[in-house]
């Protein structure tokens, strides 16, 4: 048997492992590791009472990162803007709790059960949701899984840019093209018909589309400097390490450190945080999201732009072995 077919069939048993090891480590670890760490929370409320909630808090080993509030309206109001996940209030008629599921089901669940724990023993701590999750989707289920089928858009839209053999303006409009109307076709099923976004639907429709130029730009891009292993690369990125780094069904500050900080920068979590903020908050906190997906989609199309006006490598112009063009007979 030929070396290099047993060369090819040993990468093949051993890639395939590692490439499952991998998968299993980016997604499995960190939603196993799932706990609050520095989770932004406030505290509102009259000086002695509002000290001992926060001392209760802060007995939690560094689980919360602690604001503070004069009243009730500074706490909505931070909520509203995702300054916070949740607020503690002491109030005259006892501590209540304000949560804001459309910004982490989990977090505000976890900010509940904080709560019963921090009650005065048979009284119950009222709880009120300042921006509530959507009826058709209160657990943020249909949020979360919605990052992964944008990111094999993307994925595949720079690679198929790049299989097609597109290059230069060509590409970066075909790119521009396909990611605005994912744009269109994801908002109308899940604003129009499913309702898990309840926003702008133009502004709603342009994060998506940007999320997704971003992915396919990026992996366009590496696929033009790196050739056909560029989509790899970019794969990996996008799909693996973005979609299980996002915190889009948790909350950033929930994973492991660094894992929830780099999420962030990637397009996977930049866009979903970004619609969560269009679609419940009226665009508040944008924070990174909206410059990193920018300079993705920025970055991916320029290198779009460079890789094109490269010559093609010579395996695309020479002919395969064995298939040599005989010289012409004369005379």
């Amino acid at each position: 048997m030929p070396a290099a077919p047993n060369r090819r069939a040993v990468a093949v048993i051993l890639l395939v492992p590692l490439i499952v090891t991998i998968s299993l480590w980016a997604f499995s670890w960190p939603a196993a590791r799932i706990a609050p760490r520095d989770l932004p929370v406030g505290i509102a409320g009259a000086a002695p009472a509002a000290d001992q909630m926060r001392k209760q808090l802060e007995q939690r080993g560094g689980a919360f990162e602690i604001h503070r509030y004069d009243d009730t309206a500074s706490a909505r109001e931070a909520i509203e803007d995702r300054a916070v996940y949740g607020a503690f209030v002491v109030t005259e008629k006892g501590p209540q709790l304000l949560t804001a599921s459309a910004a982490s089901p989990v977090a505000a669940q976890l900010l509940t059960e904080a709560a019963k724990g921090a009650a005065p023993t048979g009284t119950a701590l009222p709880v009120t949701d300042v921006v509530a999750a959507p009826g058709p989707d209160p657990r943020g289920a249909a949020l979360g899984a919605s990052i992964l089928p944008l990111s094999l858009a993307g994925v595949a839209a720079g690679a198929m840019v790049t299989v097609m053999k597109l290059r230069g303006t060509r590409a970066v409009l075909t790119l521009v093209g396909a990611s605005g109307l994912v744009g269109v076709v994801a908002t109308a099923v899940a604003h129009s018909w499913l309702g898990v976004v309840t926003g702008d639907w133009l502004t709603e429709a342009g994060v998506i589309g940007l999320t997704v130029l971003a992915m396919a730009s990026a992996v366009g891009g590496l696929a033009a400097l790196l050739g056909t292993r560029g989509i790899g690369v970019g794969a990996l990125l996008m799909v693996l390490l973005g979609n299980s780094f996002s915190g889009v069904t948790s909350a950033p500050e929930m994973l492991p450190e660094p894992v929830g900080a780099i999420g962030q920068l990637l397009p996977p979590g930049a866009g979903g945080s970004l619609l969560r903020s269009v679609a419940f908050f009226d665009g508040a906190a944008v924070g990174t999201a909206a410059p990193a997906l920018a300079a993705w989609a920025a970055l991916g199309l320029v290198a779009v732009v460079i890789g094109g006006r490269r010559k093609p490598d010579a395996a695309d112009t020479t002919e395969a072995p064995g298939h040599h063009r005989e010289p012409a007979l004369t005379g």
